[in-house]
């Protein structure tokens, strides 16, 4: 359980998206909190994750991809500290991985195989910050599936 009240009521809408397949109702709730928190203007751990999470409940991939740069560029701004005291268990590093991922996804989808690339191996280059836990192995899995993806279209 996250000691932060923003970071749990993004976690309710991962739950919401992820657990209940509530796809519509976690990007309303995102929506909402992205308001409350004042958009990218926010802390930037929380325009971050928000940012994240909301790119995958997005149904246009442009629209994803936007999401998903928002994210980027608030992990910049991000500290071991503000993750430590938000109670998330990953360090700053640890974010980058899926960041890249997703972004990755997001250009081979839209046909950008270079900037997919490069994004891959962001990603591949972060990996080494991740546990041998779930969420490492969920991250590694998903760089392993990309990768033959961009692969097959070669």
């Amino acid at each position: 359980m996250t000691a932060d009240p923003t970071m749990a009521r993004i976690g309710q809408g991962v739950e919401l998206h992820h657990q209940q397949g509530r796809r519509e109702a976690a990007r309303e709730l995102f929506a909402q909190i992205w308001d409350d928190i004042g958009g990218e203007e926010g802390d930037p751990l929380h325009v971050c994750v928000l940012a994240h999470s909301m790119a995958d409940v997005q149904d246009d991939v442009h629209q994803e991809l936007m999401w998903d740069q928002r994210a980027l560029a608030a992990v910049g701004l991000i500290t071991d500290e503000r993750v430590a005291q938000a109670g998330v268990p990953l360090s700053v590093a640890g974010l980058y991985p899926s960041l890249h991922l997703n972004l990755s996804e997001c250009y081979r989808k839209l046909g950008d195989l270079d900037r997919a690339r490069e994004h891959l191996q962001h990603a591949r280059d972060g990996i080494g910050a991740l546990g041998d836990d779930e969420y490492g192995r969920l991250i590694r899995n998903g760089l392993e599936r990309v990768a033959e993806q961009l692969d097959a279209t070669t």
